[in-house]
């Protein structure tokens, strides 16, 4: 098996080259700044921007993978995370390669609360409306590509939400953990695995990989905090009522679930104390 991981150098890209590689499979990955350090066997890097219209057919030609996964996150960066992933998808579409496109539970408003694969997009936010609009090129251009919905990534320690954790409960930054921002976190572990397996399926349309558990943003923090001895009182709780933020987004994942041999774990599952 052949794989592109784009935006490999990211924390979830990071995972899924690793598992790839120690699968055996013949793992390549891009980067767009800075080449991430260390030598995995069976992997090779390459930098990619994704606002250079050429590039990427250039790449799928040298490397003629069997499946790309596009991982890359632009934030709310217009040119990277909607018009990047048009670019992605029609590349993929041109070299008749499987592709596994990677989105998020921000398209959504939280006006519903609980949203299922069927569920359209309504985002509120600009990095949701440019996912929003990456999901519509991909559905469009590659019809038999996945489309993977998730929500808050967790590791041990390496994401964005761990390092606030231990940067708040140190008195090392300011802000709050929200207790009215739900969300269904998921292990980078599990949701690595997931994608890798649907790369090797032939599963298309709309996929929701997220854990089972509703957790606030305080309610998460304080999880994490637990697990890694820190004070979790220490932590400021806080409402981001009347800013984007104030979202109840719970991805029902129970189709997906029932789909795919990986099992997404809770965040109460995964954060139990070792």
């Amino acid at each position: 098996m052949r794989v592109l991981v784009v935006g490999g150098s990211g924390f979830l890209g990071t995972e899924l080259v690793r598992r790839a590689s120690a699968a055996g499979w013949a793992t390549a990955a891009t980067y767009c700044s800075s080449r991430p350090g260390g030598d995995a066997p069976g992997v090779s890097w390459h930098r990619l921007d994704l606002r250079a219209p050429t590039q990427l057919d250039d790449l799928l030609a040298e490397l003629t993978p069997d499946a790309i996964i596009n991982a890359t996150s632009g934030q709310s960066d217009w040119a990277v995370t909607a018009d990047g992933s048009v670019r992605v998808a029609m590349a993929a579409a041109r070299h008749g390669r499987r592709l596994v496109h990677v989105s998020s539970d921000a398209v959504f408003s939280g006006s519903r609360t609980s949203y299922d694969e069927s569920c359209p997009p309504d985002p509120v936010t600009p990095y949701g409306a440019a996912k929003a609009a990456a999901e519509t090129a991909v559905r469009l251009l590659t019809p038999a590509a996945a489309i993977a919905r998730t929500s808050l990534i967790i590791g041990h320690g390496g994401s964005a939400h761990e390092r606030m954790v231990h940067e708040l409960a140190a008195g090392a930054r300011e802000g709050v953990l929200f207790t009215d921002v739900v969300r269904c976190p998921v292990h980078v572990e599990d949701l690595a695995a997931a994608l890798l397996e649907l790369a090797l399926s032939d599963g298309s349309g709309m996929f929701h990989l997220a854990g089972p558990d509703a957790l606030s943003r305080h309610g998460l923090g304080v999880l994490i905090a637990r697990r890694d001895g820190l004070d979790a009182s220490r932590l400021p709780a806080g409402r981001g009522e009347g800013t984007s933020m104030a979202r109840d987004i719970r991805l029902d994942g129970r189709a997906t679930q029932a789909r795919l041999g990986t099992r997404l774990r809770g965040a109460r599952e995964f954060l139990q104390l070792p």
